[in-house]
């Protein structure tokens, strides 16, 4: 079973794109996207391409077949990243390039402004755990990069099982459990959703000193 105790976690699916790692009772963010999330931006690109869902598998698959690199904007300010132009630069040249092509650049170019990120909050937090979660993080090529990167700078890489890496109410009901084991309750008529609660605004109680 694998176990993971303090790591340095990229977070990447249709509605996050985040580089996150506890510290001081709180998961802070040392990187996110500043427009759409990854899976959000491959999912439209599938779509406009006439792709099936669930567009990240068909990707994956066509990225294997292409040999030429379409240029397209990599876009990394500071810690975080842009995806709406590079999606917007994608779906415009796809009547002059093939399919498979795009599919690959699209990939390279998206997975290695992750990595980018991902390296730097590794060498700044000093974290020896990577650890890969997210509906995207089933992609074998991005996980080919991090892989390299935990390499270098002597961290343990770790992907979430495929089963567990997309949107299940488990990950809920467990988050829950935690909260109230350690004292954390809201009544009923307290409770409402909360869209931009932001995940370095909440406190981690059950966490003592990275591990749970």
């Amino acid at each position: 079973m694998m176990k993971v105790e303090d790591p340095l976690t990229l977070y990447v699916s249709g509605g996050n794109t985040i580089v996150t790692a506890f510290d001081e009772g709180r998961y802070r963010v040392f990187g996110e996207t500043l427009d759409i999330a990854i899976g959000n931006m491959l999912d439209v690109f599938a779509r406009e391409m006439g792709l099936q869902h669930p567009g990240g598998a068909k990707i994956e698959r066509l990225a294997r077949e292409g040999k030429k690199f379409v240029p397209l904007p990599y876009t990394v300010k500071g810690m975080d990243l842009s995806y709406s132009g590079l999606l917007t630069a994608a779906l415009s040249k796809s009547k002059e390039c093939r399919i498979e092509e795009l599919c690959y650049s699209l990939q390279e170019v998206a997975f290695s402004m992750l990595a980018e990120v991902t390296e730097r909050a590794v060498a700044h937090t000093g974290k020896k755990e990577v650890l890969l979660t997210g509906g995207v993080g089933r992609n074998k090529r991005l996980q080919e990069m991090l892989q390299v990167i935990s390499s270098e700078h002597d961290a343990v890489f770790y992907v979430v099982p495929e089963n567990l890496a997309g949107d299940n109410g488990a990950m809920i009901a467990w988050t829950g459990l935690l909260a109230y084991k350690s004292g954390q309750t809201l009544s009923i008529e307290e409770s409402s959703v909360r869209p931009k609660w932001r995940l370095d605004e909440v406190d981690i109680p059950w966490i003592q000193k990275g591990r749970c």
